[in-house]
């Protein structure tokens, strides 16, 4: 099976003359790759293996090694301005920020009077505040979670005050919320809807909102999915999507178009993008981790 589906010759473009190589697989064993995650200072690029309790780690320089160990099942994974790893830790039900001293500080545990469910991923805006998404996925599986009861009675999307640490609910319309990205200039956010994990005529959508300051307004769905969910993704410095499908990875233009795809082995589940020109994705698979050099970079946010 090749490992490209062109549907747009400026997916052609992207790809460059790198068409023919193809994907690079880095590491394979893992029990479920996620929360893909270009770490700048460290030149290397982490990956939470969920059910493993870890997080592991890759670079040119040191190969495959691991990260963190125990993890509290860290999911999702993302930098600060400052180069810090922040994390979404699903038996934790806490988000996370990793510190230079070693020390973790725990940035978001609660909402109301209840725990969170189970922190899925996360994004960092240029103004330092994080938004992140808790779905129950934690909840409905021990074995990546935990087994404790619920104290949220919806799955929501949240933002955390930069200054504060105050946690405020940005919307709420979701059956799972899951990835989480904003667009290059943080204009739009784009929040996966993943429901179709737990019956196939559940929602498999990629959903937009512009960004009113602190909340989210016009939600709207910007793409269908298929075959599986839009786990994670995130944006080129075009605008374009790169979503983790069933099928492997799916890019959409700005307008929700659908480019091409780069096919992988197994079901992915998340992305970054990479090394010092930003240009190589890297992609969590299941069991495995791979990588593509492209002829595109992703984008990094704007500064503050």
């Amino acid at each position: 099976m090749p490992d490209f589906e062109i549907f747009d010759d400026e997916f052609q473009q992207i790809l460059g003359q790198n068409s023919g190589p193809g994907l690079k697989l880095l590491a394979e064993g893992l029990a479920f790759a996620e929360g893909v995650c270009w770490v700048p200072r460290l030149n290397k690029v982490i990956v939470s293996d969920i059910p493993n309790d870890r997080i592991v780690s890759w670079s040119e320089s040191e190969g495959f090694g691991i990260y963190r160990e125990p993890s509290g099942r860290s999911n999702g994974n993302t930098v600060d301005r400052e180069g810090r790893v922040i994390s979404c830790l699903t038996k934790g039900r806490t988000v996370v920020r990793g510190e230079d001293d070693g020390t973790m500080t725990t940035l978001a545990e609660s909402y109301g009077d209840g725990k969170l469910t189970s922190p899925n991923d996360v994004a960092v805006k240029s103004d330092g505040s994080i938004w992140f998404t808790d779905p129950d996925y934690g909840f409905l599986d021990p074995t990546v979670g935990h087994a404790d009861s619920l104290e949220q009675d919806r799955n929501r999307v949240y933002r955390i005050d930069p200054d504060t640490l105050e946690v405020t609910m940005v919307s709420e319309d979701f059956d799972k919320p899951n990835g989480i990205t904003f667009s290059p200039d943080e204009s739009v956010l784009y929040v996966g809807d993943t429901g179709r994990t737990h019956g196939e005529f559940r929602a498999h959508n990629l959903m937009a909102f512009d960004v009113a300051g602190k909340t989210l307004e016009n939600p709207r769905v910007f793409a269908e999915v298929d075959p599986g969910v839009p786990d994670g993704f995130r944006a080129d410095v075009d605008g374009n999507i790169w979503v983790s499908a069933g099928d492997g990875v799916q890019v959409f233009n700005p307008n929700g178009d659908l480019l091409g795809k780069i096919r992988t082995p197994e079901v992915a589940a998340n992305l970054s993008f990479g090394m010092s020109d930003n240009q190589t994705l890297f992609i969590g698979a299941t069991s495995s981790i791979w990588s593509i050099e492209l002829n595109i970079a992703g984008a990094t946010r704007p500064a503050a």
